[in-house]
């Protein structure tokens, strides 16, 4: 996503290959993307900050994502992050150790990326606060699977104005559980977090995501909660006000 907040242009996970098949690295999935960027790299514009969940696997951090990374964006991320992406501008930070960025404060909050005991396979995953004076509360969950976590960013947090949730259920065949929120887990978190509006990323365009948009916006609907889901069109601005 490309979020315009706080007078800045911050891009969150960055993904802007074609799609295509990636070898797998020892130990893990082959992921296939089917699904373009909304928006070529080259026609991004200016950036100020990338925030980077994890750099273990392409739909988050592809080649060309890693391309914008290079050109020096400062880019928040997990501590082992920090160790194995070169260039120096990438700042690795403990879940509820905070950055400040000009007026903005940005908190590494805690996240899991599948059920308890994968992280060894799945590797170290963080989402992130933003808080700035005037400014409305942004919660970005990254490649999150627990419920529990959000809710313990919530009794920190709470309540946040927007809430950019991963969801897509993501699965792989070595891990029996969801790697990312499911429909109805992200309905749990939208609510722990007294979210004013969500926006629902990671839920289309690779091949190991079990879950679409459109489950996402029915999980919502079952629930009565349709009015809190961004429409974001893909490539187009959306004002959160």
């Amino acid at each position: 996503m490309l979020l315009e907040w706080a007078g800045l242009r911050i891009v969150t996970d960055p993904t802007f290959d074609a799609p295509q098949v990636y070898p797998p690295d020892p130990g893990r999935a082959q992921l296939e993307k089917t699904q373009g960027p909304a928006i070529a790299r080259q026609d991004l514009g200016a950036v100020d900050l990338v925030l980077l969940s994890h750099h273990q696997h392409r739909d988050n951090l592809d080649y060309e994502g890693l391309e914008l990374i290079a050109t020096g964006v400062l880019t928040l991320s997990t501590r082992k992050a920090s160790l194995d992406l070169f260039g120096g501008s990438v700042v690795g930070l403990d879940s509820w150790e905070s950055y400040q960025f000009g007026d903005a404060t940005i908190t590494a909050v805690p996240a899991l990326h599948g059920p308890p005991g994968v992280e060894s396979s799945t590797g170290p995953v963080i989402g992130f606060v933003l808080e700035a004076e005037g400014e409305p509360t942004v919660y970005v969950s990254g490649d999150n699977a627990s419920v529990p976590l959000v809710e313990q960013i919530a009794d920190r947090f709470a309540p946040v104005a927007l809430a950019i949730l991963f969801a897509g259920a993501a699965r792989v065949p070595m891990i029996d559980a969801p790697l990312t929120l499911t429909g109805p887990d992200a309905v749990a978190a939208a609510r722990a977090l007294r979210a004013g509006r969500v926006a629902a990323v990671h839920t289309d365009g690779w091949k190991h995501f079990s879950e679409d948009r459109a489950s996402f916006d029915a999980a919502f609907a079952a629930a009565g909660l349709s009015d809190l889901v961004l429409g974001l069109p893909r490539g187009e601005r959306v004002v959160v006000e």
